[in-house]
């Protein structure tokens, strides 16, 4: 993959579709709120449902969630998830754009090892807004074909990488009470 010609889409606020743990997802710098609206206009989404920010490593996601009220106790419960494609849902610092948490206080966060990801991030130094790469109430696209085949008209770049092969999309709980949402 060209590390560059993803993270120049990302930065000039574009709309990419990357592999994920099982699906490929639509992202966007999450600090932009065009590509946000530009995502979910893609997706047909509406901005109340909120959307998840995928990530490399825990310090790239605080920013965005309310760390300082977690316990040390709470905050190793969620580090020790991760990775294994499990999202938790955080309360969200004040200053999370409403276009990121949609209706909620929280904000729904995950660290991946999929190491096109990985790579983004670490290159911009921040996480990628991350929902699966597909009209809203259609499947979500498996390869870069089919992301391609689908949205490819409507992206600004696609990532020609693998998912990790999970079964099924990432399972989603509170990461503080650990009830499973999905």
């Amino acid at each position: 993959m060209s590390y560059s010609s993803a993270q120049q889409a990302f930065e000039q606020g574009g709309v990419i579709a990357y592999p994920t743990e099982a699906v490929f997802g639509l992202g966007c710098d999450p600090d932009n709120a065009d590509a946000v609206q530009k995502l979910l206009t893609i997706k047909s989404r509406p901005q109340d449902k909120g959307l998840i920010l995928l990530a490399s490593d825990y310090q790239q996601l605080r920013p965005y969630i309310d760390d300082e009220i977690l316990s040390d106790q709470q905050r190793q419960q969620i580090l020790s998830r991760w990775p294994n494609g499990i999202t938790q849902v955080l309360p969200a610092n004040k200053n999370t754009p409403v276009f990121l948490t949609g209706k909620f206080s929280s904000i729904a966060v995950r660290l991946t090892t999929q190491p096109d990801v990985v790579a983004l991030c670490e290159s911009t130094n921040k996480p990628i807004v991350s929902t699966s790469a597909n009209i809203s109430g259609q499947a979500p696209a498996i390869t870069w074909q089919q992301a391609q085949q689908t949205l490819g008209a409507l992206v600004d770049y696609i990532v020609k990488g693998e998912t990790l092969g999970f079964e099924k999309p990432s399972t989603i709980i509170d990461g503080l009470t650990g009830q499973v949402f999905r």
